[in-house]
């Protein structure tokens, strides 16, 4: 995300909260597509984590980026933290551990969001190729500890950093030592939403495994091909995870205001300054638990949004759906999983046999997959039957709805293109951390060095 959003509507109503969420529907004609994607920096010279101060520093690219795309500089307490486009359509925002991101603007098709990546990355390079900057595209950091890491001077992550070894054993590794590719999709109404939340929490586990690229830590393999799959197992579980409610056949956006009332916030934002609220829900907040803290103790819908930012369940809800489960990776992949996603939920005939796939999967099953996927990838199964198995029934869905879709480029190409390096998995049988595995047992001659190398954009 971005930046923290400032709204001071006040909040008088469980109703409010809910109606927020409603407001996010539109019809099939405005759905659009944003694809969000992170990156570690380092150094090329010898592979070492880019801080945030100094000449050749992540502030020094945020910088470079302002000067050389005319997007607006995001300031916290001082330090640039991130970008916005001057159309409030995309931004550039800093991950905790420095960490990259772009968050693409709202897009009509897929051809246009592999423009786009492309673009950042070219004018990217640009900025960070003089300053011995280069950028790594897989799931978890492969080298560094937690304690060579670099922090961004980002308040969030401040109050998120203190709180987090309270709740979780893995939530620092998270924030720090992990990156992501996801897409945000639309929906047109509460029962196209719930389809679409439905089917897409319970295929989760299955992108997780698609897309695992995290087989190392601390410069060795860490006996898992998704360490960042396992890392979201016990990050924060009052905030992530797999929600139960989502299983019911009348989940409806009050029942996720429901849930995220009761999950303890991170922070209220007061002119400008953050303010610790990790002791408190949004619920207790509203009854006034913030009443003799804070001079403007009310909340406002900027507060429910901020809120809304700091859950973490495998799909989020907001005024549109978030895709989380997937390891980023190679450039490729930053058009692949949103492909993967768009195929399925935004044609009706592939989204009907995708819910029909998957309709009586149940709550327990979908959380085992998620339990099984970091350690075994696509070998894990599902009902005796092997994810690569579910996996090539999924991808034929997911080619289908784009067939469908029939959105061209110049060479008059459908969408589908978009979906060959997951056809590459399938077809040899082993994900990206595989792969990765057999290079570091092979040519790597056991150093994850190379990784920097072999796997920079």
């Amino acid at each position: 995300m971005a930046r923290d959003t400032t709204d001071q509507t006040p909040v008088t109503s469980v109703a409010d909260l809910t109606e927020y969420l409603a407001d996010g529907n539109k019809p099939k004609d405005r759905f659009r597509i944003g694809t969000e994607h992170e990156k570690f920096a380092f150094f090329k010279a010898d592979n070492s984590p880019v801080p945030y101060f100094g000449q050749a520093s992540i502030s020094a690219l945020l910088n470079g980026m302002a000067e050389k795309t005319g997007w607006e500089p995001i300031i916290d307490a001082g330090n640039i933290i991130g970008l916005a486009e001057q159309s409030g359509q995309g931004a550039i925002s800093l991950e905790p551990g420095g960490q990259f991101e772009l968050s693409g603007a709202p897009l009509e098709n897929l051809h246009q969001t592999c423009k786009e990546s492309n673009r950042h990355l070219a004018v990217l390079r640009e900025i960070a190729e003089p300053l011995g900057i280069r950028f790594l595209g897989i799931g978890g950091s492969p080298k560094w500890t937690l304690a060579e890491t670099p922090r961004m001077p980002k308040s969030r992550y401040d109050i998120m950093s203190r709180y987090m070894p309270k709740v979780g054993t893995q939530g620092l590794d998270m924030m720090y030592r992990t990156c992501t590719i996801q897409v945000n999709l639309d929906f047109s109404s509460q029962e196209d939403m719930r389809r679409k939340m439905q089917v897409s929490l319970k295929l989760q586990p299955l992108s997780t495994a698609l897309f695992a690229s995290s087989p190392f830590t601390d410069g060795k393999p860490n006996g898992l091909l998704s360490w960042r799959g396992d890392i979201w197992r016990d990050t924060d579980n009052q905030r992530a995870g797999v929600l139960p409610a989502v299983f019911n056949s009348d989940f409806s956006f009050e029942d996720y205001v429901t849930w995220a009332l009761d999950v303890p916030m991170y922070f209220v934002v007061r002119d400008g300054k953050y303010h610790d609220c990790t002791h408190v829900t949004f619920r207790q907040f509203m009854n006034g638990a913030l009443k003799g803290e804070l001079a403007d103790w009310e909340p406002n819908m900027g507060d429910w949004t901020n809120h809304l930012s700091t859950l973490f369940p495998d799909v989020r809800l907001k005024r549109f759906l978030e895709m989380r489960g997937a390891d980023g990776g190679p450039w490729r992949r930053i058009c692949a999983l949103p492909a993967f996603w768009v195929g399925l939920l935004y044609d009706d005939a592939a989204l009907d046999a995708a819910e029909a796939l998957t309709r009586d999967w149940t709550y327990e099953e979908t959380v085992a997959m998620r339990n099984a996927v970091p350690a075994q990838g696509l070998a894990a199964t599902h009902r005796g039957v092997s994810l690569f198995d579910v996996a090539r029934e999924v991808l034929s869905i997911s080619r289908l709805g784009l067939k469908n879709r029939n959105r061209l480029n110049g060479d008059e190409v459908d969408e589908s293109i978009f979906l060959a390096p997951l056809d590459e998995v399938l077809a040899k049988k082993a994900t990206l951390a595989e792969d990765l595995l057999s290079l570091y047992n092979g040519r790597w001659n056991g150093s994850v060095d190379p990784v920097f190398t072999d796997y920079q954009y």
